[in-house]
């Protein structure tokens, strides 16, 4: 478990390098800024910001195969999370921003400037409207029932699609709900930030 700002900065260490350390710093001190103007996380996290964002995202790296080459799919990315991290962290392969809020679509902007992201590119409209493109990871995080996920964004989906989706508390059973074809594609992974929380993740095409 990742309890501390410390083993969280080690931890994304073992994942990235210095530079990206350096880049995510001016992310935290950004998000606090922006924080001020537009709530884009609760004020509380603010604090632990390593743990509760930035190790919360990047936690889904190690669930993908390193060899996955292809877009990674960020479903209502809001403030960029986790979508700005895997950014950071996959800086060779690109990462698609789906977020239709037009502040927080400013602020995405904001941020892939800002860090230099020449790999991530913002779809700036609801999902419904995202013309179809073939997804090789999908990520959400508090985007929307397992159900409703799966169905909105079945169509980016392949047979060699992973799934990596932060669903919290609720992980276990938004899985057993689903209809056993679903079910059998899916499995949960505890959290690394969350002792309670857990990652749903599965691989392969969902519908038709």
């Amino acid at each position: 478990m990742i309890t501390n700002e410390e083993q969280a900065r080690t931890f994304i260490l073992g994942l990235s390098d210095n530079e990206t350390i350096e880049k995510l710093e001016l992310l935290a001190a950004a998000l606090r800024e922006e924080n001020e103007r537009q709530n884009l996380v609760s004020r509380g996290s603010l604090d632990g910001v390593w743990v509760r964002h930035f190790a919360d995202s990047a936690q889904l790296i190690p669930h993908v195969p390193r060899e996955t080459k292809g877009a990674w799919f960020d479903l209502g990315s809001g403030a960029g999370f986790p979508g700005l991290v895997l950014a950071l962290l996959r800086p060779e392969e690109p990462t698609v921003l789906v977020e239709s809020r037009k502040r927080r679509i400013g602020w995405l902007q904001a941020m892939i400037s800002k860090l230099e992201l020449a790999n991530c590119e913002i779809e700036g409209k609801r999902l419904e409207l995202v013309d179809t493109r073939k997804a090789a990871v999908i990520s959400a995080r508090a985007f929307a029932p397992l159900p409703k996920l799966l169905d909105l964004s079945a169509r980016f989906s392949t047979g060699r699609t992973y799934w990596v989706l932060p669903k919290g508390r609720s992980a276990a059973q938004e899985v057993e709900e689903l209809p056993r074809k679903l079910r059998k594609m899916f499995h949960v992974e505890h959290s690394k930030t969350d002792g309670e929380a857990g990652v749903v993740v599965g691989k392969g095409k969902v519908g038709a």
